[in-house]
């Protein structure tokens, strides 16, 4: 891996290794003397120098690492506050769904962090494992496909679904006016209704409206069966108004098409988030807005992305994506979103 520095200043290297909060909720504290932090951390934006490292992802692809910005403890950066309060109604009116894996087990074991392993949590001589049950449930071999929309809150049900199964999905953005997808499921299904799902891991391929049919079919077919489904997904007119009232504070964000200027044939952004996490919720919206298709490598509390995506970066932290179409890869929602209204607004 190489690192070229574009102005002198701060870098990124020593924030990561000592388990800085970045947008992320989650951080790794790698020595117990570290400030420990958890889901509940907020972070900062802290202008700072622009470092560029080229990282080698796969043998297919590599990126080209960019921050702007410096993570800090316990604080907001400026001009974020009321967006990270209102994209959290969530978290209080959906308990737990969207942030825990199907399984969820959590437990406080004695000693350091063993040397290459992601926790939640460590300090004063104990760190914290979490386990689920991903690992038992089948796992498609093509992306599922869902058509959406943000600002939906059957959609928002489906999603929370998605993290509780730990599953990879293909977000196909169906924002108003939006002139690529909706069409699409509007010619294909016979109606402009969302959610919409595609599975092409059958014979022919499923295809599916209406959120409580398609929750149903994911945790029949990829999980531990349709009556395990979590109560917080099968409640029923409770479950949409909670899902619809956790939204209100966002004021419609992520459901109206903004033009943007996408490639031919572009390629879906690879986007590591889960539901719960308000930050993810701020990028996951651009991404609606601005119809791009992105892959959600699902990695809710317990899932085992976590410690993949550890030994991928030495650390763990939402919102992150690399984008395939430009060679980018990013942390940290600011950047994000800078970045995508940059490369991708009209």
């Amino acid at each position: 891996m190489t690192r070229r520095t574009r102005a002198s200043g701060r870098g990124r290297t020593a924030a990561r290794a000592n388990g800085s909060a970045d947008d992320a909720d989650d951080v790794i504290s790698v020595d117990a003397s570290d400030a420990v932090a958890s889901d509940a951390t907020v972070a900062v934006v802290e202008e700072a120098v622009e470092t560029v490292e080229t990282v080698e992802t796969s043998p297919e692809m590599t990126y080209e690492m960019r921050q702007k910005t410096t993570p800090k403890r316990f604080a907001v950066g400026d001009g974020q506050l009321l967006d990270v309060l209102t994209a959290s109604g969530g978290i209080a009116l959906r308990n737990v769904s969207g942030l825990l894996v199907d399984g969820y087990k959590v437990s406080v074991e004695s000693g350091e962090v063993p040397e290459g392993r992601y926790s939640v949590f460590s300090g004063a001589g104990r760190h914290v494992v979490e386990t689920s049950d991903a690992a038992k449930f089948p796992r498609p071999e093509k992306p599922l496909k869902i058509f959406q929309f943000q600002g939906c809150p059957f959609c928002k049900k489906v999603r929370e679904a998605v993290v509780a199964l730990d599953l990879d999905v293909e977000f196909y953005p169906c924002p108003k006016d939006g002139p690529e997808y909706r069409p699409y499921v509007r010619e294909t299904g016979g109606k402009a209704q969302f959610p919409y799902l595609v599975d092409e891991n059958t014979t022919p391929a499923t295809t599916m409206y209406e959120s409580d049919e398609i929750i149903q079919y994911l945790y029949e077919k990829y999980g531990p069966g349709k009556a395990n489904i979590s109560p917080a997904l099968t409640s029923g007119v409770l479950t949409s108004v909670t899902a619809g009232f956790s939204l209100l504070p966002r004021m419609g964000k992520g459901s109206a098409y903004a033009p943007s200027k996408k490639p031919e044939n572009m390629k879906p952004i690879v986007f590591y988030a889960y539901e719960a996490s308000p930050f993810c919720v701020l990028v996951s919206e651009k991404l609606c807005e601005l119809e791009l298709p992105y892959l959600q490598r699902s990695c809710g509390r317990g899932s085992p992305k976590r410690q993949e995506f550890f030994d991928k970066r030495g650390t763990f932290q939402v919102p992150y994506i690399e984008d395939p179409n430009t060679g980018v890869a990013m942390f940290e929602s600011g950047d994000i979103l800078a970045y995508l209204q940059e490369t991708y607004a009209a």
